[in-house]
């Protein structure tokens, strides 16, 4: 079966890719690379208006006339790629803005998708249409929406959440919706939103190549070592602001028995190395699962701080706080869970083990690669 993974984010593509590969499938992933996180793809198109002078000069003109440069920029990349696109047995996006341009453009790119491939599929991943709307409406206790809510960030920064309250994203969502075969979730974020729709697949957990990553059995024995990785651009978003609060307390508290590591912005494979030395991973408040880099690092041994919500226990079947610990969005219930751990060094190593079997039983990358076979197989026979 020959395959391609449109799209990359966090990592999920390439361990998918591995998983199928392992398989004897032949995939292809094309896109971007998750911008600074630098992943790799087979077929690379390049944002060169993210930051600095050339974002800057993006925002005027497309205030003064409309003109997005970043679109008209994939565009032309994806004219001369586009041959390398056509005529795969399955298509998969990896959400509703694949390519990160404006509606009219992803939509012209998708046509083209759509013309020279029968079987298209996307997954629900990140931010989009239908995930927003149900946290806008205060379906979940909590959701990105929630520093928004809080004014901790202003519209112009929370626009990529945004933008899914606008008529044109709609009009995408709903052409989308249109013509893809399914809807396949990654997590309990975003399969909440999709149930009882008569596109949805069902949800396939995020693949983990837990091959390519070495459980590092934590040691306590004198200081607790508190990772704290902070994406810049969406410190509010993750929570990253409470994470700090929490480590305030206790330090106050605790000084002489942890030592904290940030880290900002690393590229992925700066970032993956810098937790090593870790027994303690911040990752996110917002979220009821846990997202990429959260499994990672239970794959690697560590005690994250996540989504971990009752509907994940309850999907899996396990005991709060032998897996993940929820992370609350309260720094003083996040400070007492690691206060907890602080005091009592013994249950890292016990849920650093759990967090390792359960990636392995329940996100292992070939496991995973043969549910999606499975269900990209079934509903393209329906045609």
């Amino acid at each position: 079966m020959n395959i391609l993974l449109l799209g990359e984010y966090s990592r999920l593509h390439n361990s998918l890719k591995e998983g199928l590969e392992a398989m004897g499938m032949t995939v292809t992933i094309a896109g971007f690379g998750d911008d600074f996180k630098n992943y790799p793809v087979d077929v690379l198109f390049k944002n060169s208006f993210n930051t600095g002078v050339p974002l800057f000069i993006k925002k005027i003109l497309y205030k003064l006339s409309g003109i997005d440069l970043t679109s008209l920029s994939t565009e032309a990349q994806f004219n001369k790629h586009k041959n390398k696109l056509i005529n795969y047995d399955v298509v998969q996006l990896i959400n509703e803005n694949t390519f990160n341009t404006v509606p009219r453009t992803e939509m012209r790119l998708l046509n083209y998708i759509f013309n020279n491939n029968d079987n298209v599929f996307l997954l629900t991943c990140g931010t989009d249409y239908i995930s927003v709307n149900y946290a806008f409406e205060d379906k979940f206790q909590y959701s990105i929406f929630t520093p928004h809510a809080q004014q901790k960030v202003s519209k112009q920064n929370y626009w990529h959440v945004l933008k899914w309250r606008t008529a044109s994203y709609a009009k995408l969502h709903d052409y989308i919706f249109k013509y893809v075969k399914g809807v396949i979730a990654s997590d309990l974020d975003y399969h909440l939103p999709m149930l009882g729709h008569k596109l949805y697949l069902g949800l396939i957990p995020n693949p983990i190549n837990s091959n390519k990553l070495k459980y590092i059995s934590p040691n306590p024995v004198n200081k607790i070592v508190i990772f704290h990785g902070i994406n810049e651009q969406s410190y509010y978003k993750k929570g990253n602001d409470l994470f700090n609060e929490a480590l305030k307390i206790v330090k106050l508290k605790y000084a002489s028995k942890i030592k904290i590591i940030e880290a900002r912005s690393l590229p992925y494979s700066e970032y993956i190395e810098s937790y090593n030395s870790a027994h303690i991973l911040l990752d996110q408040v917002y979220a009821y699962d846990q997202g990429y880099n959260a499994l990672e690092a239970m794959a690697k041994g560590k005690v994250v701080f996540t989504g971990a919500e009752q509907e994940w226990l309850d999907y899996y079947n396990i005991q709060e706080d032998t897996i993940a610990i929820n992370a609350l969005p309260d720094a003083k219930k996040i400070a007492e869970k690691l206060e907890w751990l602080i005091l009592n060094p013994e249950k890292i190593l016990e849920i650093a083990q759990n967090a390792r079997e359960f990636i392995e039983r329940e996100h292992h990358h070939i496991t995973i690669a043969k549910q999606y076979l499975k269900t990209w197989k079934s509903y393209s026979l329906e045609s």
